[in-house]
This record gives C-alpha cells, structure tokens and sequence, in this order.
C-alpha cells in the first residue's frame, strides 16, 4: 500500500495540491485524472520520491517494491536492452553484477567463495535464474524482437525504447507500479498485450493516461485532481464521469429545492412581518431562512476546446483513387502494391504496427513524397488538409499563434482569426506567443486552427491525439464524429478509432494492405478468430507430423 498523508505541494506561492489524504491499496488499478496542467505528472514524482512535499509525507509499506515507468529515453543508451529490463529489480540487477564480479577474479579467495554461496541463495530466493525469460517474455510481449534483446539502446529507434523502458518498470513483479501515460508511442497491439498484462496484475498500480478505452479496460478506480484536490471514486473512468455529472445534478437539484424554500419563506416574512398577530411565525421563518445554505458548486477547471470542421463545399462521388503504391524507405518495403478507393462517406482508420508505412502514405497522398511505383488521383471537388506527425518544420519561425494562422487564412481579418484560436482555448494575450515555444499540446492546437479554418472537406490526421489531454481529445473525437467529409486518420487511440471509423486498413509488416468496411472492434474480433484458427491449425498439422 501507498498512502498520501496530509500532502501538500507548493510551486512558488501557488499550492498546486492542499491536504491531500489518499490510500492506493494492493490489487487495485487507479486511474489518476485531471485538467491539463492539474498535476497529475508532479503527483506521481511525488509518490515516487522524486519530488518532497512541502508538507506532509508518503508512506509506502515496509519491504514493498515501487517501480516508476522513466521518461528518460537515453539514460541507458550504453547498456543492453535485456540488462536494463533487469534493472527493474535494483536488487538483483545488482546481485548479478557482484556475481559477475566475483566469478570474473583470477585471485578467487575462500571469502569472495562464501560471498558468492550468500548470493547465489538470494538469488535463488528472488528467482534469478528466470529472469532473462521473464524479461524476454515482456519484451516479446511489447513486440520487442527477439532479435533485439542483447543489442545496445542506443541502437533502438524512439518507440522501441519507450517499449523497453516499459518492460523495466513492469519486471519483477513489483508492489507498486507508477505508469505516466504507458500507452504513448505503444502500437495498438502492444497497448492491448499492456492492457491484459494490468488486468491481471494483482499488485497496485496508478496510472495517468489520456487514452479513455485503456483506462476503461484497466483501472478499477478513479482519483480525480481538481482544484488541488483528489477525490476518489469506484469504477473506471466512465463510472467516473456518470458519477460526477449525478453528483452535479443532485446538489443543483438540491439548491433548486432550498432557493424555492428561500423565496416561500421571504415571501411570508415580507407580507406579515408588520402583522402584529403574525410577528412570530415571521421571526420564526426569519430564523429558518438564515440556517439554509446553498451548496457550492464549482465548476470544473477542464476546459473544452470547440472543434468543428466546416467544408466549404460539398465532396463528390469521386474522392480518392490509389493504385498500385510502392515505397522503399532505407532498404524496406514499407509500402507493397497498395491500391484502394475512397468513397464520399469513408473515414478510414489506418492501422498495423508498421508507423513509417502509415506516415509514407500520408505523405505520398499530401504530395510531400513520390512512390516508386504506383499513383493516386484525388477527385476534382475535393480539398486536403494534412495534419503531420511530425510538426517540427512548421513552428520553425518566429511568427505569432495570430500571424501564424491568419498565413493560412483566406480571410485576413485579426478578428475571424481569433475567433478559430479562441475555439481552441488560445485567448487574449494567446495570440501574440511566438510559436516557436509553445508546448506540444498547443503546438497540436495550433494544427488542428489551421484544419478547421482551411474549410476542406478531407481530413488527413496522422496520429492527432499525441500530446492532447483528454478533453482535447474528447472535442477532436465529436468534431470528426460528425464532421461531414472524408477522413483518413492513424491514431492509438482506441475508443478514438472505434467511435470514429466506419472502415479499416491494416498496412501489414510486408507493406500489403488489408481492407475492410467495419468498426474497429469487429476487426480485432475477427482477426483474433483469425488468429486462434491459424494456431489450431499449425497445432494440427504438427501433430499429424
């Protein structure tokens, strides 16, 4: 168990959490919610130990393990991948370094003998011998290549070492296990593997993440940071958002009640307070009148931005045509005879653990790359507007959020063009920050201004959720919801791609294309059978061999 006692948290003169009493108890999976900017990163640092309290204290239960999921992506560029999943028990990563040690000395002495025989025991106790096979199976089970597990970090690419360093915190079976946003730069199938892997977790786990399905499938409680605040509920994050809208509901339901009461007995007191024969009731109803309190009802610090997606002009029957589309990146065939067309009411969710094939792609259809083979013809009623993963290039300059976006503007008014920054929660003094610093999720912002005041009528989005909060992506979710034109998008999102596609593509690691007119769940349903006939049938075959 782990138990945040009194804590309070100061930045400067601003306390960003105040008293705050919470237990997080064994077996049990909570999903740490909050605005953007609530502290729900500096919360677990403090859990962790990595940041003091101003006051107050974490107790942990003595003799238990705690394991943090780091951020640091090149801390352990010089060790190899199988020693840093280690790593995740300190204790027999060091035990095996002594021994290593020990064992490696010319002049073995009758001392570093009996040391040895004592580590060897620990060893043993802590399973030692098991845990390359366990860090193996973690790795795999990340889709990590087997391939890969002895080579260096630094010879990783970026997700393969969030993956990795996902491994070290999940070894070993620790007691309490502290993830901040596990799910970023996860393939949908390593999320799915991560997702049956907390299920069954038996230990304490608290998680922050902005993917609403993970923390649906995952958590069995939610702990809610507003204003300062935690608040605790039962129930995963949609018991979480129905409880506190009721909650809402009942004290409005309940202050409605008591301002009728307020104005009954005002009413009394202002008609019979004069009447001699009634002066009494109406001192009495005075009285009743002061012991009546309203409930505070604060408002809660999220805010919404306002995403609407208006075409200029309607699309027609003739959207997009691919046809035979190969690309080689750096010796892969990330792309394989791809060929497809997009019809008027298609929103199309483009999947696969291949990330450079779905990016190629998007950018052979936006123009910024040639295939090597193939083409692709867009219909003459349609306009684009690209959403990059990579949006580096376009916030290197020294324009203002305003200027920035009215660059893209047909209409050059100051005030329409702030009326796009304002729907997405840049006010004021906003619009004259230089773009080149602002924040990942305002750099995405930004973006998303620039889609919405484009007026096209398709959407290309390749991976738009990254670096969003959950309202943000909330808003981008309902706008392309009910957007009326195409959208072909890659996201990691879950209940994003459920809620939004009507038509899958998997790009396959051969660069092929699988196509399917369906929702997203009905398209794992159907591979996972696929995938269980594919076993029994091997199992078959080699038990007829």
């Amino acid at each position: 168990m782990i138990s945040a006692n009194n804590v309070t948290y100061r930045v400067g003169k601003k306390a960003l959490f105040e008293d705050v009493n919470i237990k997080f108890t064994e077996g049990n999976c909570y999903g740490l919610i909050g605005a953007n900017g609530a502290g729900k990163s500096t919360f677990l640092k403090i859990l962790s130990g990595e940041l003091e309290t101003t006051n107050g204290d974490i107790a942990v239960t003595p003799g238990q393990r705690l394991s943090v999921l780091e951020q640091d992506h090149f801390k352990y560029d010089a060790y190899p991948v199988m020693d840093v999943v280690i790593m995740g028990n300190e204790r027999l990563y060091q035990i095996m370094k002594e021994k290593e040690a020990i064992y490696a000395k010319e002049d073995f002495t009758d001392e570093d003998g009996i040391l040895a025989s004592e580590l060897e025991a620990e060893f043993a106790e802590m399973d030692g011998w098991e845990a390359e096979s366990g860090a193996a199976s973690l790795l795999n089970g990340l889709g990590i290549d087997t391939s890969l597990h002895y080579s260096e970090m630094k010879d990783l690419n970026g997700n393969e070492k969030v993956k990795a360093l996902l491994a070290k915190a999940l070894f070993g079976n620790p007691d309490i296990l502290l993830l901040d946003e596990p799910t970023n730069h996860l393939d949908l199938d390593a999320i799915a593997w991560l997702e049956e892997f907390l299920i069954n977790f038996e230990n304490t786990v608290i998680v922050v993440s902005h993917d609403r399905y993970f923390l649906n499938k995952v958590c069995t409680h939610t702990a809610d940071i507003d204003y300062g605040k935690i608040q605790l509920y039962a129930g995963n994050y949609d018991f979480w958002y129905e409880s506190s809208q009721l909650l809402i509901k009942q004290m409005k339901e309940a202050n409605k009640k008591k301002e009728e009461k307020i104005k009954e007995l005002q009413e009394f007191i202002s008609r019979f307070s004069a009447n001699a024969s009634k002066s009494k009731q109406a001192t009495s109803r005075k009285r009743a009148l002061e012991k009546i309190e309203l409930e505070e009802i604060k408002p809660s610090s999220r805010k919404y931005p306002y995403i609407d997606f208006r075409p200029n002009r309607e699309i027609g029957n003739e959207v997009l045509t691919v046809e035979g589309i190969s690309k080689t990146i750096n010796g892969e065939k990330v792309l394989n005879n791809i060929s497809f067309i997009v019809g008027h009411d298609d929103k199309i969710a483009f999947v696969g653990s291949n990330e450079l094939a779905k990016t190629t792609l998007f950018q052979i259809l936006t123009g910024e790359m040639e295939p090597d083979e193939g083409n692709y013809k867009w219909g003459i009623t349609t306009s684009q507007a690209y959403f990059p993963k990579d949006n580096t290039a376009e916030f290197d300059n020294d324009y203002t959020i305003a200027d920035w976006l009215t660059g893209y503007s047909e209409i050059k008014d100051a005030t329409y063009v702030r009326g796009f920054l304002g729907r997405m929660l840049f006010a004021g003094d906003d619009g004259v920050k230089k773009v080149r610093v602002l924040s990942g999720g305002e750099k995405v912002r930004c973006l998303l201004s620039k889609m919405m005041i484009s007026g096209a009528n398709c959407l290309i989005l390749d991976e738009p959720t990254n670096h969003l909060d959950m309202e943000s992506i909330t808003a981008l979710n309902n706008g392309l919801i009910k957007f009326p034109g195409v959208a072909l998008f890659a996201c990691h999102d879950h209940q994003f791609v459920q809620t939004t596609a009507n038509r899958i593509m998997e790009i396959l690691p051969d660069g092929s294309l699988i196509d399917k007119i369906t929702t997203y769940d009905d398209y794992l349903a159907n591979d996972e059978m696929a995938r269980k006939r594919t076993v029994y049938t091997k199992q078959v075959e080699e038990g007829e061999n």
